[in-house]
């Protein structure tokens, strides 16, 4: 998440733009009363809007269907766990077997907090009593958000569209996804404690490269890999709603074989797969000087010869 120390470090380089997304609470802030109308989302799932809160900014509020389904569904499953696990804490007050303000608290505590829905409960706690509500109003602010996120930039439309912002906004998970990447999954560079700037930036070079070569790779790959064979579509029409994979996919990945009947790789096993091929080059044993050589011929496997020519296919 870019702070705002970030954000005020970015403006002053210039051709530097950034893109972040609102927090909860500030997106609370723009509620109908502050200027914002969410009704806006009735028929359609994503708007442009300014706000005086944040001069020069363009705000992208986007409205996740799906996501608000996901989201009311968990609250009122924490909120009956919630409700469950205080219920034989009222009993217990009731019968006098637990007693006094602090016992009371500290047990009611550990119940509220381990769902974090204390928010969502007003709470009466006496010396010898125990009482609570839920609290609706909270609870129906809560789903008014449910599903709205806002994007927040200061890039100008006519660089990034509305669309486009919100695209690039999802494509930043790859950004952590390639440092796990490089680091933990496929390349594993291990650390390297330089201290010469010269030499970092020459560290970091190669680590770059190398996860932009791996990437090329498995992109020539997906055909091989449990993977969309044609990539994400990057400029479908509705960019806020969730990507689903296709029936070819799903068959991947639930079989572990491809069309063909031969087992699916990931990027990591079809390079162990390829870490196989040798190359031997081997001289006869005698004492005549510059003997002739030979290599033995181990031809590849069908896996292998496919996953060479897919490489054949990647544009310098």
């Amino acid at each position: 998440m870019i702070t705002q120390t970030h954000i005020n470090a970015f403006q002053k380089m210039p051709g530097l733009g950034w893109i972040t997304a609102l927090r909860s609470d500030a997106i609370r802030s723009l509620m109908p009363e502050k200027g914002c109308q969410f009704g806006l989302f009735d028929g359609r799932n994503l708007a442009e809007f300014t706000h005086p809160d944040f001069p020069g900014e363009r705000l992208v509020a986007c409205h996740n269907q799906d996501l608000a389904n996901r989201r009311a569904r968990t609250r009122l499953t924490l909120l009956a766990k919630t409700v469950r696990q205080m219920e034989p804490i009222q009993r217990s007050v009731a019968t006098g077997r637990l007693c006094g303000q602090d016992k009371i608290g500290l047990r009611v505590g550990r119940v509220i907090n381990r769902y974090k829905m204390a928010r969502h409960f007003q709470l009466e706690i006496g010396e010898a009593s125990f009482n609570w509500h839920i609290n609706q109003a909270n609870i129906n602010t809560g789903a008014d958000l449910d599903g709205i996120y806002i994007v927040r930039t200061r890039l100008p439309a006519d660089r990034m569209d509305a669309m486009d912002t919100v695209r690039s906004y999802k494509r930043l998970a790859k950004v952590e996804h390639a440092f796990r990447s490089i680091k933990e999954i496929d390349l594993q560079v291990r650390p390297v404690h330089h201290r010469l700037d010269g030499r970092v930036r020459g560290h970091i070079f190669l680590c770059m490269l190398a996860y932009y070569v791996e990437w090329h790779m498995t992109e020539a790959w997906r055909p091989l890999l449990f993977a969309e064979e044609h990539g994400n579509i990057r400029h479908s029409a509705d960019p806020v709603t969730p990507a689903k994979r296709s029936r070819v996919t799903l068959n991947k990945i639930q079989s572990k074989r491809l069309p063909d009947g031969s087992t699916t790789h990931s990027s990591q096993t079809l390079l162990n797969d390829l870490a196989t091929m040798t190359r031997n080059t081997c001289r006869t044993i005698n004492d005549i000087q510059d003997a002739p050589t030979f290599s033995p011929g181990v031809p590849p496997s069908p896996k292998q010869r496919q996953a060479l020519e897919l490489l054949k296919t990647i544009k310098p």
